[in-house]
């Protein structure tokens, strides 16, 4: 009888154990990310939005959106709708209770997804903050999923030797760090470059 008792008493701690490891391992991305997170800093986020024009009618998407803090200050400040897309669960979990705190989860929404997959097409300004290796293997995607029109911001790294249309330097600020000082934008071409 004793030994039953103990073994009723295990049933909960084996349960509770059970749920933190799969919670545990739901927390873990499916691949490791293409880029260490690095925060973009709020005179680069204010900047990156100024510089795309963004306004109350754009859908902007973030790939790699880390904390979500792009797309809710989108929200936030200029009424824009956001997607921001991430491959670690971590950070999207962190944007959603971003974004609620900030009161603009109707307006924006994040999604856990490889940023090499996941469906852009809508997106009328995306913003990236990711390595010059990454913007590269990703500009065919960009330029095939995005409509013509559609404007582009890096975040520090350029594309090679697809010429930024315009280029602006962030102010020193108290967040100081060697990233988030420069800033390219395209706009994505119509056909044959049109």
């Amino acid at each position: 009888m004793l030994l039953r008792k103990s073994l009723l008493n295990a049933y909960p701690v084996v349960a509770v154990l059970s749920v933190a490891m799969a919670a545990a391992q739901s927390a873990a991305p499916r691949r490791e990310p293409d880029v260490p997170y690095v925060p973009t800093t709020e005179a680069a986020v204010e900047a990156m939005l100024k510089l795309a024009d963004v306004k109350k009618t754009d859908i902007v998407y973030d790939l790699g959106c880390g904390d979500g803090r792009i797309v809710i200050t989108a929200a936030k400040k200029l009424g824009a709708r956001g997607v921001g897309i991430d491959i670690n669960p971590v950070r999207i979990g962190e944007a959603k209770e971003n974004a609620k705190k900030a009161g603009v989860e109707k307006l924006v929404r994040f999604e856990e997804n490889d940023l090499f997959e996941a469906d852009i097409h809508e997106a009328t300004v995306v913003t990236l903050f990711l390595l010059p290796h990454i913007n590269l293997k990703l500009r065919p995607k960009l330029l095939q999923d995005l409509k013509p029109g559609t404007r582009i911001v890096s975040n520090t790294f350029d594309m090679g030797d697809w010429k930024p249309e315009k280029e602006a330097i962030v102010p020193e600020t108290d967040e100081d760090s060697y990233l988030s000082h420069k800033l390219y934008f395209w706009i994505v071409p119509g056909p044959a470059g049109k």
